[in-house]
């Protein structure tokens, strides 16, 4: 199952995904989107994709998926956690929350605890922005007058890296990891003028679907091969830096997210 399955990465993995011959789940917020994602997928694999549409800005549609999910699947082999987005103005959820932390962390951390008894493994995808980030889980929703864009986003792909880091120590029955992609050129983000700057810049690779070989590697990788709350970059295991692999940090952040989605 792909989140943020209808553009991008998401897309491009799950038609890699379905041209392997994997039956594949598309999860998006836009209807259109999916349907057009689902003809993209068909015409790979040749099998028509299952679609869900669910918003990650509002906590009780991810609530509605999972129930959706767990009344159609008695096992779900691999959740990519892969929806994500940069908000560009201080946005507020209708939950109350800051609406990047909230669609790149909060959600997937909710929708991943709603199927834990349901999944096989957990890919997630992260940033090296992480190393960018300033997360403070006492404080998970900036001020308006102290939100920056590339702040709030990177400070979210650090969440990323340390709920996989803790979902593996809690959960070591459950094989967790997450990978940077690199900087691909796609539709995210690409109303930031920065960003927009970059994808126009030669470091950035061609396309997603270089982006996504390291999702659909993890997502079909020998789980024997693969280091649980490992961090990926382009097939390679790698130890991420202090703000990404403090085990006090993500036990604090998986504590204060779990009280922020009423799992405690």
């Amino acid at each position: 199952m792909v989140t943020g399955a209808t553009s991008g990465i998401g897309l491009a993995a799950a038609v890699r995904l379905a041209r392997l011959g994997d039956e594949v789940v598309l999860v998006g917020r836009d209807q259109g989107r999916l349907d057009a994602a689902a003809r993209r997928v068909r015409e790979a694999g040749g099998a028509a994709p299952a679609l869900f549409r669910a918003d990650f800005a509002a906590l009780d549609d991810v609530r509605r998926l999972a129930a959706e999910l767990r009344g159609g699947y008695e096992r779900i082999d691999v959740l990519a956690n892969n929806a994500g987005g940069v908000i560009l103005t201080p946005r507020t959820s209708v939950d109350g929350f800051e609406l990047t932390m909230q669609v790149n962390h909060l959600a997937p951390f909710l929708l991943t605890n709603l199927l834990r008894d349901r999944l096989g493994r957990v890919v997630g995808t992260a940033s090296a922005a992480y190393r960018l980030g300033a997360l403070d889980p006492d404080l998970l929703s900036l001020p308006p007058g102290r939100y920056r864009p590339a702040r709030a986003y990177a400070s979210s792909k650090q969440a990323n890296v340390l709920f996989t880091a803790e979902a593996a120590r809690r959960w070591p029955e459950l094989l967790s990891t997450a990978y940077h992609p690199g900087p691909v050129r796609s539709r995210f983000a690409h109303d930031h003028p920065l960003v927009g700057l970059g994808m126009r810049l030669a470091f950035f690779l061609p396309g997603p679907d270089i982006g996504a070989r390291t999702l659909v590697w993890l997502a079909r990788q020998d789980a024997a091969g693969l280091v649980n709350g490992g961090y990926y970059v382009r097939g390679r295991l790698r130890r991420p830096g202090a703000k990404g692999s403090d085990p006090e940090l993500a036990a604090r952040l998986w504590r204060a997210s779990a009280r922020a989605v009423g799992l405690a």
